[in-house]
């Protein structure tokens, strides 16, 4: 399984001190089916735990993901900043979740390269 996160979602995280191996269990438990929400579109809504302050005080991620695939972290928010995402934004990303999830290799190691993705690498 392939795990990348968008040139956006990269910034946010850094800010927010969200490690590429928290990502890595959250997409580890949503194979296993432990999902907050399933937004349709291949779009699911993941919270994620910050060091020190456990998921209920963490954070809410996008997440386009096709099961035993590829998966792509497009979005994030503190639950104390926003309670949700809505409509409009929901259909932004079934949009954007189908365009990824369709992408060959080729194609998303150019968007690495042009900086619009980054693999998710807990090695970091």
């Amino acid at each position: 399984m392939r795990i990348y996160k968008t040139k956006w979602f990269h910034k946010w995280a850094r800010k927010e001190r969200l490690s590429d191996s928290a990502l890595e269990k959250a997409i580890e438990e949503m194979a296993q089916g432990l999902v907050e929400a399933d937004l349709g579109g291949h779009v699911y809504k993941k919270r994620v735990a910050i060091q020190g302050r456990g998921k209920s005080g963490g954070l809410r991620t996008i997440i386009a993901y096709r099961v035993a695939n590829r998966a792509f972290y497009v979005y994030g928010f503190a639950k104390n900043k926003r309670a949700n995402i809505d409509n409009d934004e929901l259909q932004i990303f079934r949009s954007l979740a189908a365009d990824l999830l369709e992408h060959k290799e080729e194609n998303l190691q150019r968007l690495i390269v042009a900086g619009e993705l980054v693999e998710v690498n807990s090695d970091e």
